[in-house]
């Protein structure tokens, strides 16, 4: 189990690729589905999107628990190392790096 903020599940939506084999797509649509948001955490966290932002109240940035297997952590881990390998890392994801690749 990850502790994952709003704003981390948010993040790794963007992150994860759009392509490849069968068996990483279908990880990564599972992945998708368990980091999104609920209709009851959108009402919840009273989620307001702008144009190219999204805001939230302060119970978005309590971690929930999300299972996320072996797998899609080494897919996560190598999205992650391919920006920082592009110098494309931004600090919004610092927190991700040490999470799933260490420090």
């Amino acid at each position: 189990m990850e502790e994952l903020t709003l704003k981390e599940r948010i993040l790794l939506l963007g992150l994860l690729p759009r392509e490849g084999n069968f068996v990483i797509l279908k990880i990564v649509r599972d992945l998708q589905n368990k980091l999104s948001l609920t209709e009851e955490e959108h009402k919840e966290f009273e989620i307001k999107q702008t144009e190219n932002q999204i805001y939230w109240n302060e119970k978005g940035n309590q971690p929930k628990p999300i299972e996320i297997g072996d797998k899609a952590k080494e897919i996560i881990k190598d999205c992650i190392l391919e920006l920082d390998k592009q110098k494309k890392l931004k600090q919004d994801h610092m927190e991700l790096y040490q999470k799933f690749v260490g420090e």
